[in-house]
């Protein structure tokens, strides 16, 4: 019953149980990157394989009660049970089987960029840096400079990070599934330490996230023939140079436009290949970005997120108000927040696009 009933669960555990063979191979378990890719997917058929085995349990106690329910009452009790819980675990599974983002279970990179508001603008975006830097180490991921332009106030005006969880985790659980919302414009209202006096200003910062693709990922191949290297000194703040050797790296990918700049590695070999990879993870999110758009499906809200121009969320300072306008989150702890306090707010855009996802789903049974 429970088989006929949810054949795309039962095709999820096989997967799942073939994974598992596969793992507990030799010749897989030498190879780190099958490891990883076979991992990401077994993380992410686990959830609907776990709601299902529940399902069937909960079916076959079911049987087995009502069977024996004329015989004994202790059995007809225990039936009634069994049928009530049952609607709930059916929900569970129908929820683990709508189709997630791809990415969730993938590491990130992040983009953070002063945006109108001069020095004011530069100091905000260093805020946000230290808030994902705080929130990242509460979830237990790492946190990578790869790449930082600051200013000679402890501000900064463009710096890109890497944000990566330790292990495989399950797709909820994954850095992308909580920071694919971050993208868009960040508003701050406050008082600039460069203002004297006394005036509240409005300034924002950008943000851009996109998940980061292996390096052996084989959806994005790039011909050496598509790129454009430059190499140059490395520079710090203000623009003066920090070292007297070219290991800075400026990859442009010809098709399409896209620029990387890599400076924070020790040499030029390291830098070559830490730009590679960012340049594979932005065309891997465009590749996506594509996709959505032609099937209009549910990734539209997360890809939607990567459009800069889109103000998402205002920080302000004088009330230590948060707001994202999204979903309407407000909160009077904004000291917190910036503190990497911030699962509550993704937790309302990940609450919003779970609800969006299910009404689709339900809309199309």
């Amino acid at each position: 019953m429970a088989d006929e009933q949810f054949p795309a669960a039962q095709t999820a555990l096989e997967e799942y149980r073939d994974i598992e063979q596969q793992m507990g191979s030799p010749e897989v378990a030498s190879d780190p990157d099958k490891i990883r890719k076979l991992g990401r997917r077994h993380a992410e058929l686990g959830v609907i394989v776990s709601a299902y085995l529940k399902y069937r349990q909960v079916c076959e106690d079911l049987e087995a009660a009502q069977e024996m329910a004329a015989e004994d009452e202790d059995f007809a009790e225990e039936a009634k049970r069994l049928e009530s819980e049952l609607p709930a675990v059916q929900e569970k599974l129908r929820t683990a089987l709508i189709p997630r983002d791809p990415d969730d279970a993938r590491d990130t990179i992040m983009e953070i960029k002063a945006g109108t508001g001069g020095e004011e603008a530069a100091l905000f975006a260093g805020d946000l840096l230290r808030m994902y830097t705080r929130y990242a180490e509460k979830r237990g991921w790492t946190t990578t400079i790869q790449s930082e332009n600051s200013t000679e106030l402890g501000g900064v005006k463009d710096v890109q990070v890497a944000i990566r969880a330790k292990g495989t985790p399950s797709p909820e659980d994954g850095v992308w599934a909580s920071l694919k919302y971050e993208g868009g414009v960040h508003r701050v209202q406050r008082i600039p330490v460069t203002e004297s006096q006394g005036r509240i200003q409005t300034s924002a910062a950008g943000v851009i996230v996109f998940p980061e693709a292996d390096e052996d990922d084989d959806e994005i191949e790039i011909d050496p023939k598509d790129l454009k290297i430059d190499i140059f000194m490395s520079s710090g703040p203000g623009g003066q140079s920090v070292n007297t050797t070219y290991s800075a790296v400026r990859m442009t990918h010809i098709p399409t436009g896209i620029v990387v700049s890599m400076q924070d590695e020790k040499s030029q070999i390291q830098n070559r290949a830490a730009a590679l990879r960012v340049l594979k993870s932005r065309l891997l999110a465009m590749k996506h970005e594509q996709e959505a758009a032609e099937a209009a499906d549910m990734r539209h809200s997360q890809v939607r997120s990567l459009d800069r121009s889109e103000r998402i969320r205002t920080y302000n300072f004088p009330e230590n108000r948060i707001v994202d306008h999204r979903t309407n989150y407000k909160a009077y702890n904004l000291d917190q927040v910036l503190d990497g306090d911030l699962q509550a707010v993704i937790d309302s855009d990940v609450q919003a696009d779970e609800a969006a996802r299910l009404a689709s789903a339900q809309q199309e049974q």
